[in-house]
């Protein structure tokens, strides 16, 4: 009986050395507890892999496989509010203490899981913005488990930043109008859809980028498609109704640009043309 209980305890000192390999409990995705002593040997090979990095707390840090998904945060000053707190997203593994930074923002917004290839693991999605106290852009993104990199990482990563939804930076003399949609296919694929629409007034004729953001089902990387013509205005009405649409996913659909798009305004244009009984008062040659 002595014997039964001393292995799980020498089990869990041996992973809580800094030198020994972890490896995930249990392959579904968990976040881990802080307060559970079963979490413990996760959170401190974790805590010792970022030790040499900047942050001044770890907030979350999720496991799948050998690798931990982990949020760290770093507080300014003490009396900084903690919403301001920016914040960043590591990979690390839990085999070899191997770390890498995926992407760093504020106001960190978890959603909910989604499937963007049939038959595929779901992948954990969020939200998440530039700054606080200023014109924030917001940018969206998911993460997901690489298997032939054994480690974290998430999608449509451009310049260091995911795809972007919204943006509070209006260039000057523009009428800027955004709408965007997180939305479900008939497969029961996630993708994104934006379109942002410039109307510069008089100094030159509006402009408009509609973009799709998904996951090629044959490779399974991500894709970011500029839309144009008909496919283009076939996803403007269904972006627009936002039928489709996850929950909580969408905005702009209430803009006048949706309004003349789901019902477009066509203007009378003058007739010209004189009616066939037009006569006039006189013939030529005739007097009065």
């Amino acid at each position: 009986m002595g014997q039964r209980r001393f292995l799980p305890i020498l089990f869990l000192f041996l992973l809580s050395l800094p030198g020994s390999p972890l490896s995930a409990q249990q392959d579904p995705f968990r976040w881990m507890d802080f307060h559970s002593q079963a979490d413990q040997p996760i959170i401190t090979w974790v805590t010792r892999s970022l030790d040499a990095e900047k942050w001044t707390a770890i907030r979350e840090i999720g496991v799948q496989y050998d690798a931990a998904l982990v949020v760290t945060t770093q507080r300014p000053t003490p009396n900084s509010p903690a919403n301001a707190d920016p914040f960043t997203i590591w990979s690390v593994s839990l085999t070899t203490h191997l770390i890498s930074p995926i992407l760093k923002g504020v106001n960190l917004r978890w959603l909910d899981w989604m499937y963007f290839t049939v038959g595929s693991t779901p992948e954990l999605t969020a939200l998440y913005d530039s700054c606080t106290a200023c014109a924030t852009d917001t940018y969206f993104t998911a993460f997901r488990y690489d298997r032939s990199q054994h480690m974290w990482a998430a999608r449509w990563l451009r310049g260091g930043q995911a795809a972007p939804i919204w943006s509070g930076n209006v260039p000057p003399g523009v009428a800027w109008t955004e709408v965007y949609a997180v939305m479900i296919d008939g497969n029961g694929r996630g993708y994104l859809v934006t379109w942002n629409y410039f109307d510069y007034g008089k100094q030159k004729p509006p402009g408009d980028i509609l973009y799709r953001y998904d996951v090629d089902p044959i490779s399974g990387l991500e894709r970011t498609q500029m839309l144009s013509g008909k496919e283009g205005d076939t996803m403007k009405q269904r972006l627009c109704r936002a039928q489709d649409a996850v929950p909580g996913l969408a905005r702009g659909q209430d803009s006048l640009l949706c309004q003349n798009t789901l019902t477009p305004h066509y203007e009378r244009k003058p007739v010209t043309t004189p009616p066939a009984n037009n006569r006039g008062q006189s013939a030529p040659g005739s007097r009065r």
